[in-house]
């Protein structure tokens, strides 16, 4: 009868505050982390600071591939502003609490962010197949018109389907435990500490990501088949290379994109023993690529290259 009422008693109080732990098992001396993860954030501003004002400057780079990637570097400063000043203010002023408002705010920005980034690979692939595969055409097909529709399309697609995630979290009962074993407001987090049944939450998860990221992933990977059955054809290997070389860096950046997400939902699925792992990989792919996506481009493409020196010389000679 007692512990019937404390059940009660349990499920009537509401949490109000959630309290980030930080990194699980290394509390201790999880603040010298604060030092490599503040560098990653500044180089991600300010890479694609410096990435938008030279396509904004550089009248050759006012095409739709750079206008992409300006978009892109949007959502990276975006996604990396949502996560780094809550997790330095962790580490730094131990300011561990988070009211449940701002935290499926978090929880829905993450989400959103992540799904358009995912959306900006998917138009990038498909300026690169009507390049190649119909340079002809592309004139005609990748207009301005066309970045805009696609740009507002990904924009309402991600902003729409995301808002179930905190919609869902906020629907369950938190009536007793608030430490969340992360440094953000994961959805997996945060509806583990709640009392009720949280199985919508998860097949939630597994249908969004199978439709928008799984969906997304399967037009990119059909994108470059075709560019590679195009390329394959092409009589002269020196066009088959500069062909391939325009895909480059995308590559890149999209098989670190999402070899980070499968591999973060292995590590879920599993429930390692070590559950500092998939919290560390959290992190760090929402970090990493914005840090990193501005340097491949710049290293990879050749008018962005040749931008940045004039950008830079302007700016000697204007000392």
């Amino acid at each position: 009868m007692f512990q019937d009422l404390r059940i009660s008693n349990n499920s009537k109080f509401q949490v109000t505050e959630f309290i980030l732990m930080g990194f699980p098992g290394i509390h201790s001396w999880q603040h010298w982390l604060s030092l490599p993860l503040a560098l990653l954030y500044l180089l991600a501003l300010s890479a694609n600071i410096l990435i938008m004002i030279i396509i904004k400057q550089e009248a050759s780079l006012h095409q739709p591939m750079y206008q992409f990637l300006a978009m892109l570097a949007v959502v990276d400063m975006g996604l990396a502003t949502t996560i780094m000043p809550k997790i330095l203010a962790i580490f730094w002023f131990n300011a561990k609490a988070i009211r449940l408002p701002e935290c499926f705010a978090q929880m829905y920005a993450i989400h959103c962010f992540v799904a358009m980034e995912s959306g900006i690979f998917v138009c990038m692939a498909i300026d690169r197949y009507v390049a190649i595969c119909q340079p002809l055409r592309y004139p005609s097909i990748i207009t301005e018109p066309f970045v805009i529709k696609a740009t507002v399309f990904m924009a309402f697609r991600n902003c729409l389907v995301t808002i179930s995630v905190p919609a869902l979290a906020a629907q369950r009962n938190y009536c007793s435990r608030n430490q969340i074993e992360h440094c953000l407001c994961s959805n997996l987090g945060v509806t583990s500490l709640s009392c009720d049944d949280r199985k919508i939450n998860s097949i939630n998860q597994l249908v969004l990501a199978w439709t928008v990221m799984g969906s997304d992933l399967g037009l990119i990977i059909v994108s470059y088949a075709l560019i590679l059955r195009s390329v394959l054809k092409l009589n002269s290997l020196e066009a088959a290379s500069k062909a391939l070389n325009t895909c480059t860096a995308h590559l890149i950046l999209i098989f670190f994109f999402y070899t980070v997400i499968i591999v973060m939902s292995i590590t879920h699925s599993a429930k390692l023993k070590v559950p500092f792992i998939p919290v560390l990989l959290n992190v760090l792919h929402n970090v990493i690529p914005p840090a990193l996506n501005p340097m491949v481009y710049a290293l990879k493409n050749k008018e962005l290259r040749q931008g940045l020196h004039r950008a830079l010389r302007l700016n000697t000679q204007g000392h």
